[in-house]
């Protein structure tokens, strides 16, 4: 796979969306996420830890992910090369071979991908520990703590909802003081700093022009794309690209199978898409998203 920089807002959103597509994880949500960890900005650099790039991974993160999905988006000479110890660790014999792989956390497109791909290994772990469907807000929680951490959160949470943060996670605290603790030294409880969470994703993705909520993507599967089949009022699609009228319909009617995942079939008795899944369907609908949005 060739690697494209791009540094624009429309061609990050663009590389977001693909990734979106290809993997099935919730646009509005890695939008969301790349606005808070970034502010949208691909060579984005932290001075307290190793995490670079539009997503923020850091060093072993972005290993560790890469050698899990890195063949399956024409990287297999990456994932080929990290190898994981005994210990758990990931490492690289090769230095060169090892910065080069680092550096792509600063290319947008593969950047999204992986964070997409993390975000759905989160997924299927949190909702097999948790027996629930996982919302953008327990996924951002999991890039945050880990999945495990993140379990270990959410669990809590749901039996002590007023437990103080803190406490649970000294380590975290003590990096993080501003999520863990109030202005005047108060210590947060789960449920402040989970809704503080949910407030920052949908203030992220809102702030980059996302039509649904990124923290609650995956309890409500079709929000997103319903607020942009709303949007579209009576107006016609104008793309480039000789797109003619029969895609508003072409639209509406993919929207009504997208709304009857829940049930697994339409009124018309159409097999419902998964939402998930990518398809030729999903990926024309987020292709049509994007025009309109002028990405």
């Amino acid at each position: 796979m060739s690697i494209v920089s791009v540094t624009s807002k429309a061609g990050i959103q663009t590389a977001i969306a693909a990734a979106s597509r290809k993997t099935g994880i919730d646009f509005n949500y890695l939008l969301g996420q790349a606005q808070v960890e970034s502010g949208m900005r691909a060579n984005a650099r932290a001075t307290t830890s190793s995490a670079t790039g539009l997503y923020q991974f850091i060093e072993q993160s972005w290993l560790g992910v890469m050698k899990g999905h890195g063949g399956e988006h024409g990287l297999g000479w990456a994932a080929d090369s990290i190898r994981q110890t005994a210990s758990g660790r990931y490492v690289v014999s090769d230095p060169a071979t090892r910065r080069a792989i680092l550096d792509m956390r600063s290319d947008p497109g593969t950047a999204a991908l992986m964070a997409a791909e993390h975000a759905s290994d989160n997924k299927a772990a949190l909702e097999q520990r948790l027996d629930r469907p996982a919302t953008g807000t327990d996924l951002y929680m999991a890039h945050f703590l880990g999945q495990g951490g993140a379990a270990k959160f959410l669990g809590a949470m749901e039996s002590n909802p007023g437990r103080t943060g803190a406490a649970m996670f000294p380590a975290a605290a003590r990096a993080n003081r501003g999520i863990f603790y109030a202005s005047n030294g108060q210590p947060r409880t789960l449920a402040e700093i989970y809704t503080r969470f949910a407030g920052k994703l949908d203030k992220g993705a809102a702030a980059v022009g996302a039509t649904g909520l990124a923290s609650d993507a995956f309890d409500d599967l079709s929000g997103g794309i319903d607020a942009f089949g709303a949007g579209m009022g009576d107006s016609e699609v104008v793309l480039g690209t000789g797109a003619v009228d029969g895609d508003r319909h072409w639209v509406e009617t993919t929207l009504a199978q997208l709304n009857s995942a829940r049930t697994g079939a339409d009124a018309l008795g159409r097999e419902a898409l998964n939402p998930f899944r990518p398809t030729p369907q999903t990926a024309k609908l987020a292709y049509l998203m994007l025009a309109k949005l002028g990405a």
